[in-house]
């Protein structure tokens, strides 16, 4: 989201690292207008601080909204964007969410910003130095609260740029498919208040354990936090989460966006399902027609490095993305044709062989999917079992099952790079491939390059001596090294597998099939690699761990342990799905 590991933000680059192809531009002075009062719709004010050009006239204006004003650095990284932009003949337009900062009001994540977005562009569009014609930028939550917004179809809105924008509240942050994604008590403690508290005063690795989790925000100094309480009491999608959707609602979208995310941000299926939604849906021909998509190899701070811990993904991995933002601007708020509409649609980063690939449609209309069925003897346990990825299917006598006992006081950790801001990245997996609470199916050596690009997907038939417990898998590359390179994960818990909105405990011993989303990844398995997947019931502390034992949400202070039975057979083949597209299609 927006408070990773670290405390920092997605932001576009400042005008000073831009690559400006417009040097033959006019340049304007910059005025600043700062804490200037918004009134909305219930009374309450809210603050903005105001970049335009210091010229007689009416721009077209861009608005973001942000509760991180007074997280460090913020301040300046959003000035140096209202001086760019409005260096360039824009009016930009930073404003403090509801009881963030100078603004009035009490702070409640994902649910007042819609009306006050809305509020916020039609005061913008009448005042004396704004032409009407309105965009929105903005990363993480400041991407959701621009989502949210536009599903209201705001009359002066007229294009946006939104970065790895954050999905409904129940298919990530802060719970994804019934887990709770365990560092949003972190974010909770850092938000919750008119100012924002420096996150490295906690001590998140060790409060992490703490049980039962209704009262893990006392260890972040935030005793009974009204946010955190109302997350505990409603892990479900419920009526009061369904207030907050948007991604419902995306018909309503009108305007072309500009969609920006990484293979490995944490939010990524935010902008998968955004920028494919409205595309297909928009009642707006203009916005179905001139959705536009960007997927590097980056985490949550997109385009910032070309190397993630150990892997370099070449000098093309980063992009002037300034430049395409100004132009995206240029053209659908000033009207300028510089040809950013001329090229395809969708630029996707394929790595592994670590080229941009540019085409018209996501997922690629060329796409067939290939099933690799799992197999083993029984035991494969570790990477050193005997686990297989095959694409044979499962046939009549290959009746075997893999078993491994989940212990939610020694769960399967998340692997991630501490060196690196944030951790997420193509970490290598060896470590936890080496627990015997880890299941490992591996295929054999590929002979000739496989381009997997598009979404993944697990179905996963298993069972449990647990009312409710959680089933974890993971994609990844096998070098022939041995590294082996994390691509995409999922999870679901027990009580969710056939709806996120009605919970249903599992019976003991009953083979379920566990539908396993792993979002959407490009990557080409190089000849001589191989492809592996690995199956456990945790990766603590990205995700909270389940206790085991069918109880209320957040209660229990005591877990116990459950046995897990994987089963691969002719009646239950257990499969991952990959998206493969063909060697000609570069």
């Amino acid at each position: 989201m927006v408070i990773e590991r670290g405390g920092k933000e997605t932001m576009m680059k400042s005008s000073s690292q831009s690559t400006d192809l417009h040097d033959d531009e006019e340049r304007y002075d910059v005025k600043l207008d700062f804490s200037v009062k918004q009134e909305m719709r219930d009374g309450i004010r809210l603050s903005s601080d105001i970049f335009r050009p210091d010229a007689s006239g009416k721009f077209p204006t861009i608005v973001t909204r942000s509760p991180y004003m007074t997280v460090e650095g913020f301040q300046k990284r959003f000035s140096d964007e209202g001086k760019f932009f409005a260096s360039r003949g824009y009016a930009y337009v930073v404003q403090d969410c509801r009881g963030k900062n100078d603004s009035d009001g009490v702070y409640q994540p994902f649910f007042d910003d819609p009306t006050d977005g809305f509020d916020t562009l039609a005061w913008c569009s009448k005042q004396d130095w704004c032409n009407g014609t309105i965009g929105t930028i903005g990363a993480s939550y400041q991407a959701w609260n621009q989502m949210s917004t536009a599903v209201l179809s705001p009359p002066n809105l007229k294009a946006m740029i939104c970065t790895v924008a954050l999905p409904d509240p129940v298919l990530n942050v802060p719970f994804q498919n019934g887990t709770l994604e365990l560092w949003m008590v972190e974010w909770m403690a850092t938000i919750d208040r008119r100012k924002n508290t420096d996150p490295s005063i906690f001590d998140s690795a060790r409060n992490y354990y703490h049980l039962p989790l209704r009262t893990m925000d006392e260890k972040f100094g935030r005793k009974n936090s009204p946010i955190w309480q109302k997350w505990i009491d409603h892990p479900s999608a419920d009526d009061f989460w369904k207030k907050s959707f948007y991604q419902d609602k995306l018909a309503n979208v009108l305007v072309p966006v500009l969609h920006v995310s990484g293979w490995y941000d944490d939010d990524l299926i935010g902008t998968h399902l955004n920028y494919t939604r409205i595309q297909e849906s928009s009642k707006s021909e203009l916005a179905r027609r001139n959705q536009k998509l960007i997927i590097g190899p980056w985490p949550h701070h997109v385009n910032q490095t070309r190397k993630l811990g150990e892997i370099d993904f070449g000098g093309s991995a980063l992009i002037d993305l300034s430049q395409i933002e100004l132009e995206w601007f240029d053209h659908w708020l000033k009207g300028i044709e510089n040809g950013i509409m001329e090229e395809p649609k969708v630029d996707l980063f394929a790595m592994g062989r670590n080229t941009w690939r540019k085409i018209d449609s996501w997922p690629l209309a060329s796409t067939t999917y290939l099933q690799y069925f799992i197999h083993s003897e029984g035991k494969a346990n570790t990477s050193f079992g005997d686990g297989v990825l095959s694409t044979d299917k499962l046939e009549h006598g290959d009746d075997h099952l893999d078993s491994y006992r989940y212990d939610p006081s020694d769960p399967c950790p998340n692997i991630f790079d501490p060196s690196t801001t944030p951790a997420e990245g193509p970490n290598d997996q060896r470590s936890i491939e080496r627990r015997d609470d880890v299941l490992v199916y591996t295929s054999s050596t590929i002979s000739s390059d496989l381009d997997v690009t598009g979404p993944v997907r697990v179905k996963l038939f298993a069972s449990t001596s647990a009312r409710d417990t959680d089933f974890w898998a993971q994609l990844t590359d096998v070098f022939p090294n041995g590294y082996s390179m994390h691509l995409t994960e999922g999870i679901i818990r027990g009580r969710y597998r056939e709806s996120l909105e009605m919970p249903k405990l599992l019976s003991p011993g009953v083979v379920y099939e566990f539908d396993i989303d792993l979002w959407v990844t490009s990557n080409v398995f190089l000849k001589g690699h191989r492809v592996r997947l690995d199956i456990s019931s945790s990766s603590f502390p990205k995700y909270d761990r389940n206790p085991n034992t069918g109880n209320k949400f957040g209660e229990d202070s005591e877990m116990i342990l459950a046995e897990q039975k994987v089963y691969h057979n002719e009646h239950y083949p257990s499969r991952v799905i990959l998206p493969v597209i063909p060697q000609s299609e570069k």
